[in-house]
């Protein structure tokens, strides 16, 4: 028996290998309408160049399957990757959609990185600041906004029919979970937001933002609660809250900053704008020395 799209929707994963990130597109088939979630947009640390190699994919499959793009979604403000929203948007329409609580990671960072007196921090660079627990219209599709913080205060997942994005709350089972030493990081928030997620019916399929491939094994991006529950190497069941702190506060404090953490982060909280042009006509990402 063919299950409806609403609760079994398709799933289209775009895997970028320059940064293990993985770009989903959510639909309920060809012809319907679409959210696409995490995207990327290529960028050379060693040139300061960009390139839209990543989001043309994205665009080449929306297209070859006549998708409407509703929702361009962001899970967090992402610390190892650009986002392509603007890219897109331009591109294929759609709201540019991320949990509300990028307020709090934008006052933070504007700060770290002395922005602009006139970057503003109610996250108005986004079209749509979503809630907990609030509904997205996608098509026949309706998702609903779940807020896993702990690795970042804005952190969300998005839940359509049995497929729920998880940002990087979870990893692969033999990868484990997201580090929290970030600026608002929370290793007890996270285990709280990780049993939120594991609290699903175990058949939930989970996609991850990435996968970090340990032992040579392929890349996979793609699990369940069930598996989660039963092999996840930092919270399968039995694992307490005091033990998982204590083991991410170890594990955190042996943790490099991701490479492209300095640009990523003062691009994404503009919903993936590039800074101002200055009087020379550039742009420019500031790199803040000896204050992280």
């Amino acid at each position: 028996m063919t299950r409806p799209p609403d609760s079994h929707p398709e799933v289209h994963g775009l895997f970028d290998p320059g940064t293990w990130t993985v770009t989903y597109v959510v639909h309920a088939g060809p012809g319907s309408a679409c959210a696409i979630i995490d995207s990327v947009l290529d960028y050379d640390p060693k040139s300061g160049r960009t390139r839209s190699t990543s989001a043309d994919r994205v665009i080449d499959y929306v297209r070859e399957n006549q998708l409407q793009v509703q929702w361009i979604l962001e899970t967090h403000a992402h610390a190892d990757h650009l986002s392509a929203a603007p890219y897109l948007k331009q591109h294929l329409g759609g709201q540019i959609g991320i949990g509300q609580q990028i307020t709090a990671v934008q006052k933070v960072f504007k700060d770290i990185f002395n922005l602009e007196p006139q970057f503003k921090l109610d996250g108005s660079q986004f079209d749509r600041l979503l809630a907990d627990g609030q509904s997205l219209s996608v098509g026949q599709l309706t998702g609903t906004v779940l807020g896993v913080p702990g690795h970042t205060p804005a952190c969300v997942a998005y839940q359509f029919g049995d497929a729920v994005f998880v940002g990087d709350t979870l990893f692969m089972p033999d990868v484990g979970t997201a580090r929290c030493d970030f600026p608002g990081g929370d290793a007890k928030t996270l285990y709280a937001s990780t049993r939120k997620i594991l609290s699903l019916p175990p058949e939930t399929r989970l996609f991850m933002c990435h996968d970090y491939p340990p032992n040579g094994r392929p890349v996979n991006f793609e699990t369940t609660v069930a598996e989660q529950k039963a092999k996840n190497i930092h919270v399968h069941d039995g694992i307490s809250e005091d033990q998982f702190v204590e083991m991410r506060t170890k594990r955190d404090a042996t943790l490099e900053m991701p490479v492209l953490i300095l640009p990523a982060v003062q691009i994404n909280i503009r919903a993936g704008e590039l800074p101002p042009k200055e009087d020379n006509g550039i742009a420019y990402a500031k790199i803040p020395l000896n204050a992280l």
